[in-house]
């Protein structure tokens, strides 16, 4: 089972554990260089090692010292550390990841996309810059809340939000004929349609945001994305 492109990674509290101190020889021959974690530096097992990863605990939780229990804690925190170092070193990423955990709620998660969630077509509101907040409030009554602001080849110039409608109502009884580009934030928070869905939660959380435009690679509007339509479909940052 053992090749020469591997790595063994040997585990023995003591370091002379024999079923793996008759390995060890076998090792050396096909030249499989060895982790050892072990609490015991100068063990067989640690002296054959290219790397040693000190596993040695002052005492044991045992109440007679005896049986590994606290360094079994540290051997699975070590080991955890050590597999994620590898994971950065070889760029894994959460699509990687994925394309081996499809199924349940981890595979949702890591596989769904912005784009499988935003509302589009008829159900997406916007405004042009031009327009006044009579459009923008009726686009805002029929679809969720909140009315993008974009120019004629639907790129972002801002967002209309129920919470700038409200500000703005208790300014003036006058609303609807204010131009939509006096009452709109000119940075909004956005996000591409391609990105993770749990990307989108994860920056609407931060920012304390219910939705959030959703762009295409050239940067213009082609959706909007609802937190409560991710939190219905499992996702979560």
């Amino acid at each position: 089972m053992v090749h020469k492109d591997d790595v063994i990674i040997a585990i023995s509290k003591s370091g002379e554990t024999s079923e793996l101190i008759h390995l060890l020889p076998s090792f050396r021959r096909l030249d499989v260089p060895i982790i050892a974690m072990t609490g015991n530096r100068n063990s067989t097992l640690a002296k054959y090692a290219a790397v040693w990863l000190d596993i040695g605990v002052r005492e044991e939780a045992c109440p007679n010292d005896l049986a590994p229990t606290a360094s079994t804690t540290v051997t699975l925190a070590l080991g955890d550390a050590l597999a994620v170092a590898l994971l950065e070193a070889r760029g894994f990423s959460a699509e990687d990841f994925a394309l081996l955990h499809p199924g349940g709620s981890l595979g949702k998660k890591l596989l769904m996309r912005v784009s499988d969630i935003m509302e589009t077509d008829e159900n997406l509101p916007y405004c042009f810059e031009e327009d006044r907040m009579q459009k923008a409030i009726m686009e805002m009554a029929h679809k969720r809340g909140i009315c993008p602001v974009v120019d004629h080849d639907m790129h972002l110039h801002g967002v209309i939000t129920t919470g700038d409608l409200n500000r703005l109502i208790e300014r003036t009884e006058h609303i609807f004929h204010i131009p939509v580009t006096e009452v709109m934030n000119p940075n909004p928070k956005f996000i591409y349609r391609d990105d993770l869905a749990a990307i989108a939660y994860k920056e609407m959380e931060k920012f304390r945001i219910i939705a959030m435009p959703v762009l295409d690679e050239n940067e213009r509007l082609v959706g909007v994305i609802h937190l409560h339509d991710l939190m219905q479909q499992g996702i979560s940052a």
